[in-house]
């Protein structure tokens, strides 16, 4: 908004926000995700953007949390890219889909069905939410190197986390279940709340953004009567979050980006 010496919601100092950035939705996991950057310190906490900025390689890193859903991510995106960010990875928790996806594993998203509204309002439905091509392979590398059970493939990104779980009490649970079934049917890995819109708003205003997941658990491999538990433990994700970016400033480097 014009008029402010900061932005509107991260109300902070530009030179407190690094290049690189690390987007979690709790803001109690940003501390977590701090502590495995250099000299990392609280910025400022307002509403649900709780921010970090600390060193990487000895680049600046920042990470900020954005709530739940598109509409909070999308401002923490905006805004940050107002103070200089251009490359974001999204460090989030999922819901698996496909049954070859358990409790504990990584998604890593190469895209996102768009059955949310943010995007909408960047861009037409017909365009896709592509996550950025070297963020997606250094965080499939960064998991795989360490060891974790990985998965690369589409996420489904919505609005009502209720609107999967219970879609039976819904006015429009005829929509609901259809969808649920295409997105089965057509191999979706996980289900999750952030990344269309982020994608998108990247493409929008001329950034990066990729996304990995650690999952929760299935409902789908619970309903299959599969072994499945529930895992909340999340230092996965962070982890590979950490190493991926790692990786992209390396790799930025080297292209003297």
């Amino acid at each position: 908004m014009e008029g402010l010496d900061h932005q509107f919601h991260i109300n902070c100092d530009a030179s407190e926000i690094g290049r690189y950035v690390i987007i979690p939705g709790d803001p109690d996991r940003v501390p977590a995700i701090a502590a495995l950057l250099d000299d990392a310190h609280p910025v400022v906490r307002v509403r649900e953007f709780n921010v970090y900025t600390g060193h990487l390689l000895g680049e600046q890193v920042t990470v900020c949390s954005s709530g739940i859903g598109g509409p909070s991510a999308s401002i923490a995106m905006e805004e940050l890219h107002n103070m200089g960010a251009d490359t974001f990875i999204r460090c989030g928790t999922c819901g698996g889909i496909d049954l070859d996806v358990s409790a504990g594993d990584v998604v890593v998203a190469k895209a996102s069905v768009r059955y949310e509204h943010t995007s909408r309002e960047y861009a037409p439905i017909e365009y896709p939410a592509a996550a950025d091509l070297d963020i997606t392979l250094a965080l499939r590398e960064a998991s795989e190197e360490l060891g974790y059970r990985t998965h690369v493939g589409v996420a489904q990104c919505k609005d009502s986390f209720y609107g999967q779980h219970d879609p039976k009490k819904s006015p429009v649970s005829y929509e609901l279940l259809n969808l649920w079934e295409a997105w089965k049917r057509l191999k979706v890995k996980c289900s999750e709340m952030e990344s269309a819109a982020l994608f998108v708003v990247a493409d929008a205003i001329g950034a990066r953004c990729g996304a990995c997941f650690h999952v929760i658990w299935n409902q789908e491999r619970e309903a299959a009567g599969l072994p499945q538990d529930r895992i909340m433990d999340t230092s996965a994700a962070v982890r590979v979050s950490v190493e991926a970016m790692k990786k992209v400033i390396e790799a930025d480097r080297r292209k003297g980006r």
